[in-house]
């Protein structure tokens, strides 16, 4: 019994000495560990793009909405009664000053051009023969040989003989024109619309509408200015001639370009507007009477203008803000005004300065105060 007491005190303690051991152990990795353990990692800062603020000269421009009207536009009728035989331009065609366009039957008028001209012959004769009479009437007279009432009815028959002729020049050159006058031509280059007269018809003298035709090129374009900004438009006029670029729909660069020709001398007390009106060359005929266009007048030019990337501009209940890298690579919020654009880029009146650096990406990520890491951009495109 002792001996089985004595065995079990041994295996506790030796149970306790190992407990021991272990607890040591433990406390021996637990303190080598900490010496040896890497310093906590740094805090993340946020990678951001920033540009240069831009300064350049910017052009000023005045955008209106605007509409295409023809410098010249007529109704195509008759100057002479007849048949109509021949459409020489199809519907829609581009025609030149002097083309023919169509044809009445012209049998009638070169009948009374023959007539006329055979009038001409006759009395031509008659006049050579009034001539040779009168030429022997004054040899007889000067002899004594033929009285003077005689004389004078042979100087009087002269000048029978060359009114007549005078007459039958006048209805050769009136029979001429009524002949040139069965082909209608273009009076100027332009394009023709729809044929309004079948072949065959009878036309009238200023009667019947056979068709239109307007003059493309150059074209007109019509706006209305403000009152407030016609005195801007005055200014510039006083500069030169003003330049104007029209944009068509959907078009954010000009694909025509023309001048400023006309300003009325009225504005219209009930929109307090004004007329004007610029010239535009179509040579391609991009442009068509009664097409909506946008216009852009250049009155001045805006020198050492600051611009920066219109993506860089953020909005808030105080207004447009830009942020930009503030001391020790911090956001810095700034509130601007601002101007014109000009392509991407759009002009800042007050709140910055040339030297900032203004941030353009990640703005949702940021804040004012918040520590970044500036990317320097390309510089953008001016």
């Amino acid at each position: 019994m002792r001996k089985w007491k004595i065995a079990l005190g041994t295996a506790v303690a030796l149970g306790a000495i190992s407990v021991a051991s272990v607890h040591l152990l433990d406390m021996g990795n637990l303190s080598g560990g900490s010496a040896g353990a890497a310093p906590a990692p740094a805090a993340f800062v946020m990678p951001v793009p920033v540009v240069n603020v831009v300064k350049k000269t910017l052009p000023i421009y005045l955008d209106y909405a605007a509409r295409v009207e023809s410098i010249r536009s007529i109704t195509l009728q008759a100057r002479v009664p007849g048949y109509l035989q021949e459409q020489t331009a199809a519907d829609g065609s581009d025609v030149r000053q002097g083309d023919m366009l169509y044809r009445i039957a012209p049998d009638d008028y070169q009948a009374a051009l023959d007539q006329a001209k055979a009038q001409v012959q006759r009395d031509s004769a008659t006049l050579e023969y009034a001539k040779s009479n009168l030429g022997r009437g004054t040899d007889l007279a000067k002899a004594g040989y033929l009285d003077k009432d005689s004389f004078d009815q042979r100087t009087s028959n002269l000048r029978t003989a060359q009114a007549a002729l005078a007459v039958d020049q006048a209805t050769v050159r009136t029979a001429e024109l009524n002949l040139g006058y069965a082909e209608i031509k273009a009076p100027f280059p332009g394009r023709i619309g729809r044929n309004q007269a079948s072949v065959g018809t009878l036309v009238s003298v200023a009667g019947t509408v056979l068709n239109t035709l307007v003059q493309l090129d150059p074209i007109y374009v019509t706006f209305n200015p403000s009152e407030t900004d016609l005195i801007q438009i005055e200014q510039a006029k006083a500069n030169g001639p003003i330049a104007v670029d029209v944009l068509l729909p959907g078009e954010t660069q000009a694909s025509q370009k023309g001048e400023l020709t006309f300003i009325d001398n009225t504005i219209d007390h009930s929109t307090g507007t004004i007329t004007a009106r610029a010239t535009i060359g179509n040579a391609k005929f991009t442009l068509l009477p009664g097409q909506y266009v946008r216009v852009r007048l250049h009155v001045k030019e805006q020198p050492n203008t600051l611009m920066v990337p219109q993506v860089a501009l953020g909005s808030s209940q105080l207004g447009k803000y830009l942020y930009v890298i503030g001391k020790g690579n911090t956001v810095d919020q700034k509130l601007v005004s601002l101007g014109p654009t000009d392509g991407d880029l759009i002009s800042v009146t007050s709140g910055i300065s040339e030297t900032d650096q203004v941030i353009t990406g990640n703005l949702q990520k940021i804040g004012p105060g918040m520590p970044v890491s500036p990317l320097p951009q390309p510089k953008p495109a001016s």
